[in-house]
């Protein structure tokens, strides 16, 4: 972990002292800090930035820490924030000012004007193209990165000898995977083309080179390990990973159903938006079918406690939620696994019910995998791993896999042939014999 500059910690534990803080407390606004540095460090941030904390903060929700925990945090680097700015003299000021100070400086002011202006043009090309958010929150993340790296010099004197450095620098400094090195790549690419408006500077020519992917072999659980796993965990849990194995589904498309998602008289369920923006069907696993429906009617008990509340309701798609604004309450479009809590809309002043978060089912997935001293490393993916290896290897068709698996390009089904093991010498049959 990073430490903090010794000037900097004399004034920061000082500060502390004169706020009456104790000592064991100071330990943990000192502990929060070193977090904060070493955050800016791994992803490029300049720690006296204003988004380098908001970042920061939206990294420690995402990993589930406790309010009191991110207020802490909050604390922590407004302090230190007030420390290298030298904009206050007030002892207390970091303590009960928890807005970040402005950096002064009309350049700095200018550069960070033209990089806003950048990430919402990226925004909107994301949104023109009707990519995911999640491909915006990662392209967004790698240019971020880059801009701090090249010391957010204005975009219009970026030269493709910046990006030749900054993907060296992952690769050599930084000796991140070759899927990251790419994805880093693939959101440059984005930025010149599309953004920027400069795709004559980012083609072939430009000597910008794509880091060599590995042969990927995927990790395959064998079906009496799954059913150790499932046995390791509660609901609704248990039921979120019989989905994710019987139907081959991703963790996100998992949590995104809902219940109209589900036709019990042709037993199948509908992926909406899943990769790719892709809708697919897929036939319901018949062993799970009496389970689903008792959990459905423990939904509809929560649901009619909602609507006695007076909840808004459930989180809607895109601009559904305005056209049909009573439809947040119809049970249809209620979540299948909903989350345990109300979200508060702060722009509504009201509450509305999101589904259960990924990193709640991840952290259940791992306690079990751990539980059942299992010798290979299981993640909610694997899962979906399993599925198309299983299937493969009840000779199932390739394409028909694929369909299922939701996979644009065959190529990328054709992984799961190399966890299909080929048949013995004395399994192996002369065609005389068939």
């Amino acid at each position: 972990m990073k430490k903090i500059p010794e000037n900097i910690d004399n004034i920061f534990c000082q500060r502390m002292k004169n706020a009456g803080i104790i000592y064991g407390l100071q330990q943990e606004y000192r502990k929060w800090l070193r977090f904060y540095l070493d955050f800016c460090d791994k992803y490029y941030l300049a720690p006296p930035a204003r988004e380098s904390l908001a970042q920061f903060i939206k990294k420690l929700n995402e990993k589930g820490q406790a309010p009191d925990n991110q207020k802490q945090a909050v604390q922590s680097v407004n302090v230190y924030l007030d420390i290298i700015s030298r904009e206050s003299e007030e002892p207390l000021a970091g303590i009960v000012k928890e807005t970040t100070p402005v950096i002064s400086g009309s350049d700095d002011g200018k550069k960070n004007s033209d990089w806003s202006t950048i990430f919402k043009n990226l925004n909107d090309s994301i949104r023109l193209r009707n990519y995911s958010k999640k491909t915006f929150r990662a392209y967004a993340g790698w240019i971020d990165r880059f801009a701090a790296f090249i010391r957010h010099k204005s975009p219009k004197d970026i030269i493709i000898e910046d990006v030749k450095l900054f993907l060296t620098d992952l690769a050599v400094k930084r000796n991140v995977a070759a899927t990251t090195q790419n994805q880093a790549f693939n959101a440059l690419l984005f930025l010149f083309r599309h953004v920027l408006g400069r795709p004559d500077d980012f083609d072939v020519k430009s000597g910008v080179v794509r880091a060599k992917s590995k042969k990927y072999i995927p990790v395959v659980l064998s079906r009496d390990e799954i059913d150790q796993i499932i046995s390791k965990l509660r609901q609704p849990y248990s039921l979120i990973v019989k989905l994710l194995y019987g139907c081959g589904l991703r963790l996100f498309e998992a949590l995104n159903l809902r219940m109209q998602c589900l036709d019990f008289s042709e037993n199948i369920v509908t992926v909406h938006d899943g990769k790719g923006q892709k809708d697919r069907t897929l036939p319901l696993p018949m062993i799970i079918l009496p389970e689903l429906q008792a959990h459905i009617e423990q939904l509809k008990i929560l649901h009619q406690s909602d609507l006695e509340e007076n909840y808004l309701g459930v989180f809607m798609p895109n601009s559904i939620g305005r056209k049909y604004p009573t439809q947040a309450r119809d049970f249809s479009w209620q979540w299948l696994f909903p989350a345990k809590a109300l979200t508060l809309v702060p722009d509504e002043g009201d509450y509305r019910r999101y589904h259960l978060h990924e990193t709640h089912v991840q952290k259940a997935i791992r306690s079990a995998v751990q539980r059942c001293q299992l010798t290979k490393r299981a993640t909610a993916h694997t899962f979906r791993h399993s599925f198309a290896s299983h299937l493969l290897q009840a000779n199932y068709d390739i394409r028909t896999i694929q369909k299922m698996l939701g996979h644009t390009d065959v190529r990328t089904t054709m992984i799961y042939t190399n966890t299909v093991r080929s048949r013995t010498v004395q399994e192996q049959k002369s065609p005389l014999d068939f």
